[in-house]
């Protein structure tokens, strides 16, 4: 019989990351099954507004939650929705894309240590400033698919490059630790 190791955790705070967006994540896929098909199937609205509490009111407890926040924090509109269960999801395409990335990148992260180069972080960040860009100031419409797709790139970019901050933060402090035990030695510490 073969023993499987479990991979060594590379940060504890980018396994709580990792926990939080995936829980997140998880949320905002299941919310729409969790409430009887067909219930909700047109949300639009704008950003930073409570534009359907009336429609969350009969709600169970976790998606009566997930939507609500979906409403405060985005437009909603249904042409650039998901829908699964014959529900809108409670969030629009990108941002659903956007969760996804940041939990799937973040699990990566979670066992896997590694140096990000800032060009790989523009480079995953101009197809969704470009295509959302494009969407707000001229005619150009784009498509759920292409929205999940620059959504995703993004969490996952953005995921890789907080897990990097983390990873710098956690590289640091041994090095703050061994200049103070110096000066409180009274050496002075090395550059």
């Amino acid at each position: 019989m073969v023993a499987m190791r479990i991979p060594k955790v590379t940060s504890a705070a980018v396994l709580l990351m990792f926990a939080i967006t995936l829980a997140w994540a998880t949320l905002v896929v299941v919310a729409p099954m969790l409430v009887p098909a067909g219930t909700l199937t047109d949300l639009s609205g704008r950003v930073g507004v409570h534009d359907n509490d009336v429609l969350f009111d009969e709600l169970s407890t976790v998606p009566h939650a997930v939507y609500w926040i979906g409403d405060a924090e985005c437009h909603q509109r249904a042409n650039r929705s998901l829908f699964i269960n014959d529900n809108q999801m409670p969030f629009c395409a990108r941002d659903v894309g956007l969760f996804v990335g940041l939990a799937a990148a973040s699990g990566v992260a979670t066992f896997v240590r590694y140096k990000i180069n800032p060009l790989f972080v523009l480079a995953g960040l101009v197809p969704i400033g470009v295509d959302g860009g494009l969407q707000l100031v001229t005619e150009y419409e784009s498509n759920n698919l292409l929205r999940v797709a620059t959504g995703l790139l993004a969490g996952m970019v953005l995921a890789l490059l907080l897990a990097h901050f983390m990873f710098a933060l956690q590289d640091d402090k041994p090095r703050a630790e061994a200049a103070s035990e110096e000066e409180a030695q009274g050496r002075p510490g090395q550059p």
